[in-house]
């Protein structure tokens, strides 16, 4: 009896043996997958927190070739560079005249007017005179703007012709000169024409770009108004009273 006992229980040990060793294998590979997925997670980057991406860090910047040592400057918004704002020689002198010398000033300028018609005539050609008050020379450019009456809102008078673009240099203590014919009707009789008690001439600065004060021109004496209309001529700054005058004297 003792001889067939261990024959009857060699296959059970040999079933609990195997189904031990499957238990085991299942367990090694239960425990290999855990660490497989426990190295995955580690190499992994952690993810972005809300705050971290709404907040994240500046992209960096392309890479650039410039050496940083280049020689330009920069130029601050709203300043004007060296060719804008005119350093050069201009190639004027004075106040832009052409001349050596300042523009004249109305202050600085006297005033005086002279009928050119004989007693008993009409009057209509007069001469216009300036005189430099100052010991230094100063320039009269192109004609005046002249008008027959005084304020802005009077008519200017036409220059006979071309006015002379040469500026007239008036010498410490010099005289200038422009002829002014005023009236050109003829009718005569009743008829009723325009009357101005004084001419008034605003000066032209150099290059005639500006207006330069206003001299004041009042009638001689024994004339306390004069006719005048739209014939009326003026010939511009002349350094001599005939010069002046030529023109005039032939309206």
């Amino acid at each position: 009896m003792n001889s067939t006992m261990p024959t009857a229980r060699s296959p059970r040990r040999r079933l609990r043996a195997a189904v031990l060793g499957a238990t085991v294998a299942a367990a090694l590979l239960t425990v290999t997958a855990c660490q497989s997925d426990d190295d995955g997670d580690a190499a992994a980057p952690p993810r972005p927190t809300a705050s971290a991406t709404a907040t994240g860090a500046p992209e960096p910047t392309a890479p650039t070739t410039d050496s940083g040592t280049g020689t330009g400057t920069a130029t601050p918004a709203g300043t004007a560079s060296a060719t804008e704002t005119g350093t050069g020689d201009s190639g004027e002198t004075g106040g832009g005249n052409g001349t050596e010398h300042p523009d004249c000033r109305a202050t600085d300028l006297n005033t005086e007017v002279e009928l050119q018609d004989p007693a008993g005539e009409t009057p209509r050609h007069f001469l216009l005179t300036v005189t430099n008050n100052t010991r230094k020379p100063c320039v009269l450019n192109d004609a005046p703007v002249l008008r027959l009456k005084a304020g802005n809102d009077a008519p200017i008078v036409e220059t006979l012709g071309e006015p002379d673009t040469e500026p007239v240099v008036v010498e410490g203590g010099g005289k200038a000169y422009a002829g002014l014919y005023v009236f050109g009707n003829d009718e005569g009789g009743e008829a009723e024409y325009d009357q101005s008690d004084r001419f008034t001439a605003t000066l032209v600065a150099g290059e005639g770009t500006e207006l330069a004060g206003t001299l004041i021109f009042d009638l001689p004496d024994g004339l306390d108004t004069v006719s005048v209309d739209d014939a009326a001529r003026l010939n511009g700054w002349a350094g001599t009273e005939g010069l002046a005058m030529r023109p005039i004297s032939l309206l």
